[in-house]
């Protein structure tokens, strides 16, 4: 009689930490992920408290007028709409000239610069993200502010019989223009840290192949890397576009705010951001206008967080190996 031999027990994949140590360590880092939930989730609720009052005296018009008005005695009207407007206008300004310059910079450190080289741009790069922005600020308005608005006068000289580069006031100081290069000098990092980690996950055998095949770098570059790319760096330019909508002290600095809708004219000395009007009337508002400034810090809040949750959204599309 044949001797019936008993399998072993088939292994199971255990998904849960079991010694001690790897338990602790999963229920830290578990708990400091719900915090973070939960510390986001506080902040909205306490805007939304402060702000309420706002919301339900000013209405819709809150974010669509273009008033604002806090004298005593007389009817409270706050209303964000051209600051709303600028944050925005200056943020797209920013981002046409960020996003050339970065994906010119991880290019270069990915593809082209010897290893010691490519070392010293990226530590280079990441000190840039790392100043603070009322440094670059003071730079802005002392030594940069100056010489871009000899760049808008000539801009206005060539172009400006194009609506977007007239200027009727003359003047060529605190414009969006140079409140969106300030930017973009800011958000450049950023962009570039991710548009550098996307490249270094390509496959070189693809682009190898491509070179072997008779095409340029140039070719190269718009036919096979950028197409791989194309969706990480579109999260990283949406990563600095919400940096840019939060910019406060640098444009403090260099912007001339004003509560007059500036559609499309950036080199017109007037436009909006709603960090910097809440830092400039913060210090000596009302019990109304703090309601108001709060209102427009949760507006602002909303927008940025929308805006990096479609960044996270579209990087980990890209990316589908973060999932293993």
């Amino acid at each position: 009689m044949a001797e019936t031999k008993v399998l072993p027990k088939r292994r199971r994949l255990v998904a849960k930490p079991t010694g001690a140590k790897d338990k602790l360590f999963f229920r830290t880092a578990t708990a400091a992920a719900y915090l973070a939930i939960v510390l986001v989730g506080l902040i909205l609720a306490f805007l939304l408290w402060r702000a309420w009052p706002t919301f339900e005296m000013q209405g819709i018009d809150f974010i669509f007028g273009s008033t604002w008005s806090a004298v005593e005695g007389e009817e409270t009207i706050l209303q964000i709409g051209p600051m709303l407007w600028g944050s925005l206008l200056i943020a797209i300004v920013g981002i046409i000239f960020a996003v050339p310059m970065a994906i010119a910079v991880a290019y270069f450190i990915e593809f082209l610069a010897p290893t010691r080289v490519a070392k010293v741009a990226t530590i280079l790069v990441d000190l840039l993200a790392a100043l603070p922005s009322i440094v670059i600020g003071l730079w802005g308005v002392e030594i940069f502010a100056p010489e871009a608005a000899k760049w808008s006068m000539f801009l206005n000289e060539t172009l400006g019989w194009f609506p977007v580069f007239s200027n009727e006031s003359g003047n060529f100081i605190g414009t969006p223009f140079i409140a969106g290069c300030i930017v973009a000098v800011m958000i450049v990092p950023i962009i570039a840290s991710v548009t550098r980690e996307i490249f270094s996950q390509m496959d070189r055998d693809l682009i190898n192949a491509s070179i072997a095949l008779g095409a340029g770098r140039a070719s190269t570059f718009r036919r096979v890397i950028m197409p791989t790319a194309s969706g990480g760096v579109v999260g990283g330019v949406l990563l600095g576009l919400g940096r840019a909508l939060g910019e406060t002290v640098a444009i403090f600095f260099v912007l001339n705010l004003a509560f007059d809708i500036n559609l499309f004219n950036v080199l017109e000395s007037r436009g909006g951001s709603i960090a910097s009007l809440i830092l400039s009337k913060f210090g000596e508002a009302t019990t109304a206008e703090i309601s108001g400034l709060m209102a427009a810090g949760l507006v602002l809040f909303v927008v940025t967080l929308l805006v990096s949750t479609l960044a996270a959204y579209i990087v980990n599309k890209a990316q589908p190996w973060r999932k293993l």
